[in-house]
């Protein structure tokens, strides 16, 4: 004999129809197919907005392609490095513009309106912290994914332009830490700069074009501060931007590198079976 099944509980019986109105096929009164629900109408509005944007950007092809890709054997936490310089930069640039509100290029004012920002503004001390230690933590992040490409081989054949590029935003890494360094303008950071400018100075047969290039003249002067906030709010940050673009295409259409330790053990476990 076969038992009843349990009764449902209240919260899930459907409603009763209203009087008058007999229930369709789909669950709507007479005939009638059902209403979407609310929930049902944000997924698809959302749903209909993606494709819309994909099929004017065509764009899924390469998402695909950077989220669906093969990783190589013996991966660990040293390949998070880039991604973690990525995220360093964009802490940066953001933490930047907020203190580009409040900072003034101006010999007489750069020193004070830096004390304003630590002082006076709401979470000043705390972005200018951000911004200061950030600087520090992207060259040594710079440093440290620089060196582990090196040692797991990764700028040999196929992917010696990635190196490359990655060599060239190490330069314009340590050129922003040199062009924001002046920009407090105190004691420290204006003596600091004039003895890196003048070790500019002395390289071979561009070193003095440099060094006047960057202090605006033969001298430090008051155009000086506005060459070195120009350099380290615009040009330096769009190169590196652009180049990290060439860089994350070169990673996603070459592939990430496997450390060439586990190739020479994949040869002697084949020299083994022969």
């Amino acid at each position: 004999m076969k038992l009843p099944a349990p009764p449902l509980p209240r919260f899930l019986r459907p409603a009763p129809p209203r009087p008058g109105t007999k229930p369709g096929r789909d669950g709507g009164p007479n005939g009638e197919p059902s209403k979407p629900g609310v929930k049902d109408q944000a997924a698809e509005a959302g749903i209909q907005v993606v494709g819309w944007l994909d099929e004017r950007s065509g764009a899924s092809p390469f998402l695909r392609a950077m989220l669906y890709r093969k990783i190589p054997r013996g991966t660990n936490w040293f390949y998070t490095l880039g991604t973690a310089t990525l995220f360093t930069f964009i802490s940066q640039a953001v933490t930047g513009v907020f203190l580009a509100f409040y900072y003034e290029p101006d010999p007489s004012r750069a020193y004070t309106s830096a004390s304003h920002i630590t002082n006076d503004v709401f979470l000043g001390e705390l972005v200018r912290g951000m911004h200061k230690w950030g600087a520090t933590v992207m060259i040594i992040l710079v440093f440290l994914h620089m060196g582990w490409n090196f040692v797991s081989g990764a700028y040999k054949y196929p992917r010696e332009l990635t190196w490359v590029i990655g060599v060239v935003l190490l330069v314009l890494t340590l050129m922003m830490g040199l062009t924001g360094y002046l920009l407090p303008f105190d004691q420290r950071s204006f003596w600091a700069t004039v003895v890196a400018v003048n070790l500019n100075s002395s390289g071979p047969v561009i070193g003095p074009y440099l060094a006047d290039f960057l202090r605006a003249g033969a001298e430090f002067g008051p155009t000086t501060i506005s060459r070195f906030y120009a350099l380290h709010m615009l040009a330096i940050p769009g190169l590196i931007a652009a180049l990290i673009g060439a860089h994350l295409y070169l990673v996603i259409r070459l592939g990430t590198s496997a450390p060439p330790w586990l190739k020479a053990e994949k040869k002697e476990l084949l020299k083994e079976e022969i």
